[in-house]
């Protein structure tokens, strides 16, 4: 799914809303969400999961063409973890069972 079909199921299911009010909100929720993990917050979403920022340590890599030694520096990367309640319901609805 991608973020406009995000907004047209937004817009299918609350038909007060217009197609550019939908977008609005969806942009309004991921705008929070980005400032948030971006401030190093955590988000928790009852029922479907919750966004957290990981510490990647410096290590030391390989360039993969010339085999020399590459310093990777620390990095803090977005990190998604499912709720119970999403991992029982895509585990109970997979396809060809």
């Amino acid at each position: 799914m991608t973020r406009s079909d995000l907004v047209e199921a937004l817009a299918e299911k609350f038909p007060q809303l217009t197609q550019r009010d939908a977008d609005m909100a969806v942009k309004a929720i991921l705008d929070a969400m980005s400032e948030s993990l971006i401030k190093g917050h955590r988000i928790e979403i009852r029922g479907f999961g919750s966004f957290s920022v990981n510490r990647r340590p410096p290590r030391l890599g390989r360039n993969p063409r010339s085999g020399e030694s590459v310093a990777i520096p620390e990095k803090r990367v977005p990190h998604f973890k499912p709720g119970k309640g999403l991992r029982e319901a895509v585990d109970a609805k997979m396809p060809g069972q």
